[in-house]
């Protein structure tokens, strides 16, 4: 089953979109237990020397973008390699 990369990396970059602004609305709601799994996924790194939240509007929307493009790049150099792959086969 071949991918279409364009496809794929839109299915990336929209799922990318949906669980970051989950995040950031997890991060006002809750921002404490946010920063301890967070803590949890850098394998204990002490995040407190980084500073507080800084959660403005400008940093979420630049955050979202930019993530979301990264993520679309991601999917579709995916698709593209595997289908490169596929076709070896």
């Amino acid at each position: 089953m071949k991918h279409d990369p364009i496809v794929t990396g839109h299915a990336a970059g929209a799922t990318t979109a949906v669980v970051y602004t989950i995040c950031r609305l997890l991060v006002g709601l809750f921002p404490d237990w946010m920063f301890s799994m967070g803590q949890s996924w850098f394998h204990g790194i002490e995040l407190q020397n980084l500073g507080s939240w800084n959660l403005t509007t400008g940093n979420f929307v630049t955050g979202l973008i930019s993530a979301s493009v990264s993520a679309w790049l991601v999917g579709f150099l995916f698709a593209k390699s595997y289908n490169m792959f596929l076709a070896k086969k």
